[in-house]
């Protein structure tokens, strides 16, 4: 990335902030695009606290004033027509992906790429609606994006081979390792992680064990960072059902959610954004 290039980020919640965020710090200009003016200068915001944390620990290579700089907001997705790179960080929704996509691809200049940063939704389904599905694969980040190590680069039938390893080299300019998969239902960590993390639910759900030690399973015995309980309420609950809906009608039934699951999002105890999930947070 450099002061030349224009990444935009379709969403500025928690996931399109840490986008902005991440490639702000690699030296690329950023657009943040917000559904209406008060949200995209919500946006702006908190993007620009992140920064200023990263510049007060010393690991932003430029200064607030150039970073500020650097970051623009818009509510409208013709902000973008003069950015390289443009990813979605909408909700997890196929209908609404694939029309904020088509919305965007629009207004991109030839040689343009977009990206998606969904979960689970595949690749080839969001490219079929679009008119350069060469020009687009999958950018799936883990949260939160400034910390995270990891970035899943998924490929699509139409996905060009010379955009695959642009993809890397990008992913690699932020500082992270990517890996690559081909289109496939919850890619390789969804589908990895959402598994563990069921089978935990429906651990707790028997009376097996409390959550603090089915957790203390994985942490402990096999050096999760975080145990997968404590990592869905990270996500959301809301988050996991849905990708676990999603992956139950494409893989069957060892994807169904479990009853416990389904509860606590209907009483919405979505985890920390909530204040209470599997376990209880201070702050939400």
């Amino acid at each position: 990335m450099t002061p030349q290039s224009c990444v935009g980020v379709l969403g500025g919640g928690r996931m399109g902030a840490g986008f902005a965020h991440a490639f702000l710090l690699a030296g690329a200009r950023v657009v943040v695009v917000e559904r209406d003016d008060e949200l995209a200068a919500a946006a702006g915001v908190r993007v620009r606290e992140s920064l200023a944390a990263s510049v007060a620990r010393g690991t932003a290579s430029r200064d607030q004033a150039e970073l500020d700089a650097a970051l623009s907001t818009a509510s409208d997705v013709a902000a973008f027509a003069g950015c390289d790179l443009v990813i979605e960080a909408v909700p997890e929704d196929l209908a609404l992906k694939t029309d904020a996509l088509r919305r965007v691809e629009a207004v991109l200049g030839a040689g343009a790429v977009l990206a998606s940063n969904t979960s689970s939704i595949s690749i080839d389904a969001l490219a079929a609606s679009l008119e350069r599905p060469a020009d687009f694969l999958g950018l799936h980040f883990f949260n939160p994006v400034p910390a995270s190590q990891l970035v899943e680069i998924v490929l699509g039938a139409a996905t060009s081979p010379e955009l695959a390893g642009r993809a890397r080299e990008w992913v690699e300019a932020l500082g992270k390792t990517p890996i690559t998969v081909h289109d496939a239902p919850g890619f390789a960590s969804s589908r990895l992680g959402v598994a563990l993390g069921l089978e935990a639910i429906r651990m707790l759900e028997q009376g097996v064990a409390s959550a603090d030690d089915i957790d203390a399973a994985m942490t402990l015995g096999y050096k999760h960072p975080v145990g997968p309980l404590r990592l869905t309420d990270i996500v959301g609950l809301d988050v996991r059902l849905g990708i676990a809906e999603y992956l139950h009608a494409e893989l069957g039934d060892r994807f169904e959610p479990p009853a416990l699951l389904r509860r606590l999002v209907a009483e919405g105890k979505l985890g920390r954004k909530s204040g209470q999930g599997f376990f209880t947070w201070e702050e939400s």
